[in-house]
């Protein structure tokens, strides 16, 4: 494997705010230090729907030392918008690939489900609702599948007119992208739970024998006991108005060490795999601090390998830990 990487938001767009507040850029770089330093990753996928900090983001990362996955995460923009964020993004990307640093582009990331018009729904609550409903869910796939496939014909051509480095795409399975255009074949579904487990192998030698570089951009699990047999759902936490954590859905234990497992036994699979790249998912989700009250001890629901605190430091978990031994033994 070539890549061993580390996901890092700058912030999803919801609800008037976003999943990084706030966001300063001497705190970035000393997360991305600590991912190149003390983990040891090889690259990070900056992500984000905040174009600004992207391209500071992904700077830092670079001026750390990282290979940077420069990855427009964006919601709520129909699809004219979305066009000319990933290109304003690409454009950005190749500036700072045109400086020295090593760049990979990846032109959005679940456009299907995060862009209005795609699926049936007015935002993306109403859009992984359909998620439950797999009658609605099957009747609309055709739909989306060729929304995304037109709107990836059209966009990676006026990507690569302007950076010039390797293009990929954050997919999920059922947009089934077609992959021709790309120099890099991308999953956002990296999970491995009780739906998939007995599949998992075939599934995963599927995906590496394409013919090109296979990236898993996004693999990982929550923090509470038996979170690795429900993986690929999602977390157990409800949002109020104003997109902040408000109740925990489901009576839950902590268990760092079930997610550090989880995270270490994928890394070896993707390894004996084949996959070029992999990404844990994530470093930090700065909108589900820990608490005090067990009862909204949001940290619980969340993906992130440290725990974030009330004041927005952060802790390491026993899954940091692991990695942090993983990467070493790797870099040595």
């Amino acid at each position: 494997m070539r890549v061993f990487g580390m996901n890092y938001d700058t912030g999803f767009v919801s609800a008037g705010s976003t999943t990084h507040e706030p966001f300063d850029p001497e705190t970035v770089l000393r997360d991305l230090r600590v991912i190149r330093q003390d983990l040891h990753c090889d690259a990070v996928r900056i992500t984000g729907g905040v174009q600004d900090r992207l391209e500071t983001a992904a700077r830092l990362a670079a001026e750390a030392g990282l290979e940077v996955w420069y990855c427009p995460f964006t919601n709520g923009l129909d699809r004219d918008e979305l066009m000319a964020f990933v290109l304003d993004g690409a454009e950005r990307a190749d500036r700072l690939r045109r400086s020295g640093a090593s760049v990979v582009y990846l032109t959005g990331s679940e456009i299907s489900m995060v862009t209005d018009g795609f699926l049936p729904g007015r935002d993306l609550a109403e859009r992984m609702a359909l998620l439950t409903e797999p009658m609605r869910m099957r009747e609309a796939i055709p739909a989306a599948r060729a929304a995304v496939r037109d709107f990836l014909t059209e966009a990676v051509p006026a990507v690569r007119d302007r950076f010039g480095g390797p293009v990929g795409y954050a997919s999920i399975p059922f947009e089934d992208v077609d992959w021709t255009p790309f120099d890099i074949i991308a999953n956002d579904a990296g999970y491995r739970d009780a739906t998939n487990a007995a599949a998992f192998p075939q599934t995963l030698a599927a995906a590496v024998g394409q013919g090109k570089p296979y990236a898993v951009t996004e693999f990982g699990c929550c923090t509470f006991r038996g979170a690795g047999d429900v993986a690929g759902g999602t977390e157990p936490v409800t949002y109020d108005e104003h997109g902040r954590a408000a109740t925990l859905t489901a009576a839950v234990e902590r268990d760092e060490e079930g997610q550090a497992r989880y995270i270490l036994d994928l890394l070896r699979d993707y390894e004996a795999g084949g996959v070029e790249a992999a990404f844990v998912y994530t470093f930090a989700n700065r909108h589900l601090p820990t608490t005090a009250d067990p009862d909204h001890d949001f940290d619980l629901a969340a993906r992130g390998i440290v725990r974030v605190l009330p004041d927005g430091s952060w802790t390491p978990k026993a899954a940091f830990h692991a990695l942090a031994e993983y990467g070493l033994m790797r870099a040595r």
